[in-house]
């Protein structure tokens, strides 16, 4: 059979869709351009270093805007990775998807259990972040009942439809835009006026005490920021516009978000009062960020910038990440990979129900499970980094192989030396992660493996096309 292919940015719907690699279009195509680019910013929260700050000044040495620098580059590659075989292969299923038929089966369910350690555990890290920050500002209500209270809310939303999941994006994401726009603006103010350190271009690079493998050790952390972007692949069969709009937007939400990653991150880290203490100490109060917005602005600023991590993190972000979940699980299941129930899809409101609960039910209990676990934020935020570093290594690679050794490509940038340098970057940043992110994420690496072997021995094929 000839290799299914979609050419010069041919739609996403229609003849040319899904229809071809033998699925029937379930999910409802409603999503412009614009809407990909906001619910990519929301997933990676334009204002996500608030609440993960002080964790990255201390492992960068301070060089904090250098660090992100490093992680915006590495996924910049994965971006062109994803881009190119969203236009090849325009479903659900994200990295699992292209894995999987990019280089073969196997590969692509390894590829999906690597990027499930992900998108599973993120939506719990998320509501247990915001818990956390809205239980430091009203001690009197419990963290787990802001992280049920947060969950309820997001499934609520996403029940409706993934329409009213885009209108409450760009809601949020205007008023997230906000309250970052506040701060920049009340920490230059505050910098001309001499406060914090004054400026300086320390977290950009500072000779005493940088070394690779401290900024690329800090650059693991930092990933957790942009993961997201490729959030926007699991949302293919949802988008009405062509296949190639789906991997600019994703490269348009990194650049973009990037950007101001590295904006906020260099005002804060002029206005950190004590950055020795920081970098030795660390930030086990996760506050280091809103002491910084504190020191320029006063209490109003460090209460701002609190509550808006709570709400990015807990609402906004949560609720893409909850229906970015759902539709992986989705697609596994409907491939036979994972059980059959999370395939369902609601005939009222054209939305993977089932998928949707199940992500809800590990959120509530993991959730819990946190809230009186000591290390439980290190812990689940290494899981989290590692699962999806190792799934982008597999993207990039699949590039290379579909592209340039089934397709014979000669776009050797694109299909080659990007990938190429997309891998050598994700791998270094890997080796140079905390022995904690490496051990665990084996872990669940060798347990994927058993899991493909045990489906593979009961005949478990994805129910595809050959793309040979």
């Amino acid at each position: 059979m000839s290799t299914p292919t979609i050419s010069n940015g041919s739609p996403a719907a229609g003849d040319s869709g899904i229809e071809q690699f033998g699925y029937k279009q379930e999910l409802k195509r409603t999503l412009k351009f614009s809407d990909l680019i906001i619910y990519g910013l929301i997933f990676m929260v334009p204002i996500a270093p608030f609440g993960i700050f002080g964790g990255v000044f201390q492992a960068s040495g301070g060089m904090i805007a250098l660090a992100y620098i490093v992680a915006m580059v590495g996924m910049m590659f994965s971006a062109n990775s994803y881009s190119q075989m969203a236009q090849a292969f325009p479903m659900s299923g994200s990295v699992y998807t292209y894995a999987g038929r990019g280089i073969g089966k196997p590969v692509g369910f390894i590829a999906g259990w690597m990027i499930l350690l992900d998108y599973i555990l993120i939506p719990a890290l998320l509501y247990f972040v915001a818990g956390l920050a809205m239980n430091g500002i009203i001690p009197q209500i419990p963290v787990g009942v802001w992280l049920v209270a947060f969950i309820a809310l997001n499934t609520a939303v996403n029940y409706l439809g993934i329409s009213l999941t885009a209108l409450v994006n760009k809601v949020m994401l205007v008023a997230e835009l906000i309250a970052l726009a506040i701060f920049l603006v009340v920490g230059i103010v505050a910098l001309t006026q001499g406060k914090g350190q004054g400026f300086n271009f320390d977290a950009f690079f500072n000779p005493e005490t940088f070394s690779y493998p401290l900024i690329f050790g800090a650059a693991s952390i930092a990933v957790l920021s942009f993961l997201g972007f490729d959030a926007i692949a699991t949302l293919a069969e949802e988008n009405k516009g062509t296949s190639k709009s789906l991997g600019r937007s994703m490269i348009a939400a990194l650049l973009v978000v990037g950007v101001l990653f590295i904006a906020q991150t260099w005002v804060a880290s002029m206005l950190v009062e004590d950055p020795a203490a920081l970098i030795a100490n660390g930030d086990p109060t996760g506050v280091a960020f809103y002491a910084a917005s504190e020191t320029a602005g006063g209490h109003f600023m460090f209460i701002l910038t609190a509550v808006s991590t709570a709400v990015a993190w807990g609402f906004a972000n949560a609720l893409v990440a909850q229906a970015a979940t759902a539709r992986l699980l989705f697609a596994m299941a409907r491939d036979g990979q994972l059980p059959k129930f999370l395939a369902k899809v609601s005939a009222k409101r054209q939305v993977p129900w089932n998928a949707t609960l199940l992500v809800v039910a590990i959120s509530v209990a993991l959730g819990i499970f946190l809230t009186v676990l000591p290390d439980g934020l290190i812990a689940i935020s290494a899981l989290v980094n590692f699962g999806a570093i190792l799934a982008f290594v597999l993207l990039n690679a699949s590039v290379i192989w579909w592209f340039i050794v089934k397709q014979k490509s000669k776009r050797w940038f694109v299909h080659l030396i990007y990938p190429a340098f997309g891998i050598i970057i994700l791998l270094f940043v890997l080796w140079n992660a905390r022995a904690a992110a490496q051990v665990l994420g084996i872990g669940w690496l060798i347990l994927g493996i058993i899991v493909a072997i045990v489906l593979k021995s009961r005949g478990r094929e994805l129910k595809t096309i050959s793309v040979e």
